[in-house]
């Protein structure tokens, strides 16, 4: 494993000094070359994961897919969220926007006295092994994002923002990073603090990351894929996942025109087995969401990215609207 590890080192070397290094410092930016370094490594990260999406899971879209693909144009439009996602255009404005404030914040914490306390540090001898602290890391994290999931869906507001990830009809390997940019910031700003409460090396999270990216974006392909009665409660399938986008079942707990849902695991079904909230009905749903049917309203969530980002925004006035 070290040569992949030194060859990706290279090239990411290569990369930094051939084209973002002098990028950095043609727009002044020579103070952050730290920085910009290690968002080369993200870069880099982002383009293997796009030739995962292309050269594998593509593989199984179109040897075993679901449905027919109609609407090209959204499936187009969610290729546009994944390639600012994956190629660390969200992590670039985390950086400038959201990190100096929380650094700040640390650093408030530490002088107050305020200990800093590592997971990897929890039984020495075991859980400070790099791979056992990836699981531990990794589970945790998973356990995080269950409930943030959740409140996706529980509260009027975040659902305003979330279901524009649900209104995709047409559910590819490109769909995972279909969200709101406010709804994305508010799920990173979480994980960004929990990496820091628990201690998580830079090296772990880069990891956690993209092995949690293209593992969703699997769920999200156009596949008739399970992993069988007992693998289906190890590992969130693209069968399992897709429940969760079905029309009604996947947003609705009670009924039409209530909030919650079922499969809010994001790698592990267990938080859904545990809090009962999974569902193993072995179908294949059409996806969407329930207003968006033209019995139910037919309510428009845009067929562009900037269209989506601005009727997310007024979804969001609307729901504070309504609770104000």
């Amino acid at each position: 494993m070290d040569w992949i590890a030194n060859a990706f080192d290279a090239a990411q070397l290569a990369l930094y000094e051939s084209v973002v290094q002098p990028l950095v410092f043609a727009l002044g930016f020579g103070n952050l070359l730290e920085d910009a370094f290690d968002a080369t490594g993200w870069l880099l990260w982002g383009c293997i994961q796009v030739a995962v999406l292309l050269l594998g899971i593509g593989l199984l879209e179109r040897r075993w897919p679901v449905e027919a693909v109609r609407d090209r144009a959204a499936v187009r439009t969610d290729v546009i969220y994944t390639l600012i996602h994956r190629l660390g255009l969200v992590r670039l404005a985390m950086f400038f926007s959201i990190e100096p404030a929380w650094d700040a914040i640390a650093g408030q914490l530490r002088l107050a006295g305020l200990p800093t306390w590592q997971l990897d540090a929890l039984w020495p001898g075991v859980t400070d092994i790099p791979a056992v602290s990836f699981v531990a890391y990794l589970v945790v994290f998973d356990f995080v994002g269950y409930w943030l999931h959740r409140w996706q869906h529980q509260f009027n507001f975040w659902w305003a923002l979330h279901s524009l990830h649900h209104s995709q009809r047409q559910m590819t390997m490109w769909s995972d990073d279909r969200n709101h940019l406010l709804d994305d910031v508010l799920v990173a700003t979480a994980f960004a603090l929990l990496a820091r409460l628990i201690g998580v090396q830079p090296g772990q999270f880069v990891a956690i990351t993209v092995v949690t990216q293209l593992l969703q974006s699997l769920q999200h392909a156009n596949v008739r894929l399970s992993f069988g009665a007992l693998g289906e409660r190890l590992l969130v399938s693209p069968r399992f996942h897709r429940r969760h986008h079905s029309i009604g079942i996947g947003h609705e707990s009670a009924g039409r025109g209530t909030l919650g849902g079922h499969n809010f695991g994001v790698l592990l079904p267990w938080w859904d087995l545990l809090f009962g909230t999974a569902d193993f009905e072995a179908r294949f749903d059409a996806t969407g969401v329930r207003d968006q049917l033209p019995e139910e309203g037919g309510r428009d969530y845009g067929q562009g990215f900037w269209r989506q980002q601005w009727l997310g925004l007024s979804r969001l006035a609307a729901a504070f609207g309504r609770s104000g």
